[in-house]
């Protein structure tokens, strides 16, 4: 009877910890199901070759950060990922910044993106700007920075004095293409990187063919910005540029009115007057000779190449054509640019332009 009562007992034993352990697996079947539905499963579905980003601005809490994610219409479950965020102490660690939901993508890969700051970079670009508030605007709708940071950046005289620009002078650091950066780069840190550019831009060719033009960087930027005003013609560009060039080299003011529109800040002026031309300002190249303080546009880099293969000639007036086609009817006497320019007010009147 003993021998039968341990064997019993025995089996009982196996059985409870047969059960047990069965239900130690049903347990661990059940969490990890749950884990993994709550953390591994894919939860972002983005449509065809589509991209959706989510943008995460230095201030926003978690719930905006979640109200953000429901917006982009990618997300199955948003609960889940509250679950996971929350697991994983994101809430505490925001980091702002442009991260791309992919198709497919966990929770747990997305909250350990967001934690991580691992931003996918964006595309910017920039041209046609004339002045520092409009580079601002233009940038502030690209990246999270505000528009008057990036005025305070480009009239900050320390900072600026870092990469040797004055406040007229801001500008030409920035070259007109497209550029690589992350959506939250500070105004400093995109002037760092423009200053990179800049200089990759000048080239040894350039810089030996800015050796031969007798001009600094700037002033090459400077000139540049004033025969890009003047025409969007890339063929006639060298021409100006070569005029104003014998223009700065015998000491006659440049009398460009590009520049006086700029002085008045006034870019729809489609005459100049004489009243124009009395402005009081550095800018005024009919009242100041020689090159005004910095340019008065952010210059192309078709602008700046004119001016560094200028055409070499004797002209040195230059008058709108009157047969409307843009391009310029150039004069090596100043009685010559007189008949020019009287053929062209003739049509301006003609055609009822004030």
């Amino acid at each position: 009877m003993g021998k039968k009562k341990k064997t019993s007992e025995k089996w009982n034993l196996k059985k409870i910890l047969l059960v047990a352990g069965s239900v130690v697996l049903v347990i661990c079947l059940v969490v990890g199901f749950i884990y993994y539905k709550t953390n591994l499963e894919a939860n972002f579905f983005v449509q065809g070759d589509t991209h959706k980003y989510i943008l995460i601005d230095r201030d926003d809490t978690f719930d905006e950060v979640v109200l953000k994610l429901q917006e982009t219409g990618t997300v199955k479950n948003i609960q889940s990922f509250v679950r996971t965020a929350k697991n994983n102490g994101y809430p505490e660690s925001i980091v702002p910044g442009r991260y791309e939901l992919i198709d497919g993508m966990s929770n747990y890969m997305l909250v350990h993106r967001l934690i991580n700051g691992r931003q996918t970079p964006l595309r910017i670009t920039f041209n046609n700007i004339r002045t520092k508030e409009v580079l601002a605007q233009r940038l502030s709708k690209q990246m999270m920075m505000d528009s008057l940071e990036m005025i305070n950046a480009l009239n900050n005289d320390t900072l600026l004095s870092r990469y040797g620009l004055t406040r007229p002078t801001a500008v030409a650091l920035f070259i007109p293409n497209t550029y690589e950066v992350y959506w939250d780069i500070s105004p400093e840190k995109l002037m760092d990187k423009m200053k990179v550019e800049y200089d990759k831009f000048w080239t040894e060719e350039r810089l030996q063919k800015l050796n031969d033009v007798g001009l600094t960087k700037l002033e090459v930027s400077t000139l540049a910005s004033i025969v890009d005003e003047e025409t969007n013609k890339k063929d006639e560009k060298p021409l100006i540029a070569g005029l104003y060039l014998n223009r700065l080299n015998k000491g006659m003011p440049l009398q460009a009115d590009p520049t006086v529109k700029f002085a008045l800040q006034d870019f729809s002026l489609r005459r100049i007057y004489s009243g124009h031309l009395e402005t009081d300002s550095p800018y005024n190249t009919y009242k100041h000779a020689g090159l005004p303080p910095g340019p008065i546009r952010i210059p192309s880099t078709e602008g700046i190449d004119a001016v560094l293969n200028y055409v070499d000639h004797d002209y040195m007036y230059m008058c709108a054509r009157e047969d409307r086609s843009g391009y310029h009817n150039f004069a090596t006497t100043f009685d010559e640019h007189l008949k020019n320019a009287s053929k062209y007010r003739h049509t301006l009147n003609k055609r009822g332009v004030q």
